[in-house]
């Protein structure tokens, strides 16, 4: 399965990506929305408990990504039957891993909780959250070593009509058990934790039947289950390892964000959720083509076509850009009009005080459009391990710079947003001046 390079294969390959990368996103942002009618103890709650279950899903999620990129490799050389192998190898590791996760978000949040949060309202809803939603590690990890999968081989609208379904019983079930309608019990928070585990389920199991009925798959010989292939997890443990890294070193900074943000006040701890949700909502297409632009790069190398890696991370970047931005312009100018309306509520007070933060948004997005995809397009080389030495970089300097500012220098809200940009620009620059290096072409993967 060769690709070629075209701004309509860029686009078949990611926008169904798009929003399957972000489900766990999307997810979140249900569970907010849903919270947000609840009450503010709770939607301050689930921005920092969304922020860490998020950070448990990116290091799954990261693991799959060094599948996707030997697979995507396997595929561009003709060896389909290893692709299969690699997929196998792969899942077994997912299961293994969201075991190890499972124990330690039932018997290991309690203290671990205690370590950040100030507040014991949000200690106990974000605990109660995570009674039901510590069983979603399941089906979310096994999902997504068959996203990974499809992703790898270039075969993505499946990704598309299966996140539907999780969106679609996400929101039935929320609104169910959040509210107590239809018979169910009046849960809350804990109801959105139940909710979103049993639409991670019902996804599982429609991705399950569809690749079981898919001719196209009989190359790769997946009906015939595989024996453990230790050679094969090496591999891609050595390929995901610097990518679940960097999924942590990125959302782990944002976990720290959010509890410097919860000791600054219940109030601001609930305005910057309302900007995450925005934030998650507009960095939608963001996700979507850094998850193609590793298909693209790897499959590229996989046929020896050195020469298009970089026009496909050009064309992916102004792709990104610019559907980034005619999304996230009307939402950030006019909240007013397109967000309140959505959300719904009496008070406008939380619109008012994070309307500055949403400029802010802006200028994120704008660099995120292209630090996400220069990023990803040298990861797909397999420099994973030198993408982590770039993050940890912008990642510490971030944290630094921002408890200094919050802590000692009692900055606003809005400044404490704006420090964002103080990441984007230097892991920019640092990636750029590797990628016109020559040491990627001499990777093997």
């Amino acid at each position: 399965m060769k690709l070629n390079l075209t701004y309509r294969q860029i686009l078949a390959i990611s926008a169904p990506i798009m929003i399957g990368s972000a489900a766990q996103n999307v997810i979140t942002l249900s569970d907010s929305v849903f919270l947000y009618h609840v009450g503010e103890s709770d939607f301050a709650a689930i921005g920092f408990v969304g922020v860490f279950y998020l950070i448990i899903m990116a290091i799954g999620y990261g693991f799959s990504r060094g599948g996707q990129i030997l697979v995507a490799r396997r595929c561009g050389e003709g060896e389909y039957k290893r692709a299969g192998s690699t997929f196998y190898s792969m899942l077994y590791f997912e299961i293994i891993l969201a075991l190890f996760f499972f124990l330690f978000i039932v018997f290991g949040c309690p203290y671990f909780f205690r370590l950040f949060v100030d507040t014991e309202i949000i200690y106990q809803k974000s605990l109660e959250y995570l009674k039901y939603r510590a069983f979603g590690v399941f089906p979310a990890f096994i999902g997504v070593s068959l996203i990974a999968f499809y992703t790898g081989i270039a075969r993505t609208k499946i990704i598309l009509y299966d996140t539907i379904v999780l969106i679609i019983v996400n929101i039935v079930l929320n609104y169910g058990l959040i509210f107590g309608h239809w018979g169910l019990p009046e849960m809350g928070i804990s109801g959105a934790g139940l909710a979103s585990t049993l639409a991670e389920l019902a996804a599982l199991v429609v991705f399950s039947i569809y690749m079981f009925f898919d001719r196209a798959l009989r190359p790769f010989r997946l009906l015939k289950i595989q024996r453990l292939d230790s050679s094969l997890i090496r591999s891609n443990f050595r390929i995901a390892s610097p990518i679940v890294a960097q999924a942590v070193v990125g959302l782990g900074s944002w976990f720290f964000f959010f509890a410097i943000i919860e000791n600054m006040g219940q109030r601001e701890l609930a305005i910057s959720n309302l900007a995450r949700v925005v934030y998650l909502v507009l960095s939608i297409p963001c996700w979507g083509y850094s998850v193609g632009v590793n298909t693209l790069v790897s499959n590229f190398i996989g046929q020896n076509q050195m020469e298009n890696v970089w026009q496909a991370i050009k064309k992916t970047m102004i792709i990104c850009v610019g559907s980034t931005l005619l999304l996230a312009i009307p939402v950030l100018l006019f909240p007013q009009y397109l967000l309140y309306p959505f959300l719904g509520s009496e008070d406008m007070s939380l619109f008012v005080d994070a309307q500055p933060i949403f400029y802010i948004l802006f200028v994120i997005l704008t660099l995120f459009s292209v630090g996400g995809i220069y990023f990803n397009g040298m990861a797909g080389t397999g420099a994973t391990l030198a993408g982590l030495r770039i993050q940890a970089i912008c990642v510490v300097f971030y944290v630094i710079l921002i408890y200094i500012l919050v802590n000692y220098f009692k900055v606003s809200l809005t400044t404490a947003w704006s420090i964002e940009v103080f990441y984007w620009l230097p892991l920019i620059y640092l990636v750029h001046m590797y990628m016109t290096g020559e040491k990627w072409k001499l990777l093997q993967v």
